[in-house]
């Protein structure tokens, strides 16, 4: 079974440069929607070190298409959810995203 797509937000809310959090309606996965120069990624937000959230404070760096985890310093890749440094060594989870009727659409799509 495909897993539904869960609403983000709509496209207006959402300019490069931007990070918008919502919920995977049937997991209830924290999900974090970045835009980078008009691309958008989708990660689980939770950081893989500890569980925080990745849009706590102010880590996204747009330019680096990064996202720092502001309790511990732990740093992933927007595109890949890869660690980018310690204390984190485990990628964070990543999820499509689309573009749909004006809005901004992931889903948690683990087995």
């Amino acid at each position: 079974m495909i897993p539904a797509w869960s609403f983000i937000c709509p496209t207006s809310e959402l300019l490069p440069g931007e990070m918008r959090t919502g919920f995977d309606e049937v997991t209830g996965a924290a999900i974090v929607v970045f835009n980078i120069d008009g691309t958008l990624y989708a990660l689980e937000d939770q950081c893989s070190h500890e569980e925080f959230a990745l849009s706590a404070g102010d880590g996204f760096d747009a330019g680096a298409a990064s996202v720092e985890c502001v309790l511990h310093g732990a740093r992933f890749d927007i595109r890949t959810g890869r660690p980018l440094c310690a204390p984190a060594y485990e990628p964070v989870a990543r999820f499509p995203v689309k573009v749909e009727n004006d809005g901004v659409w992931s889903r948690d799509d683990r087995d």
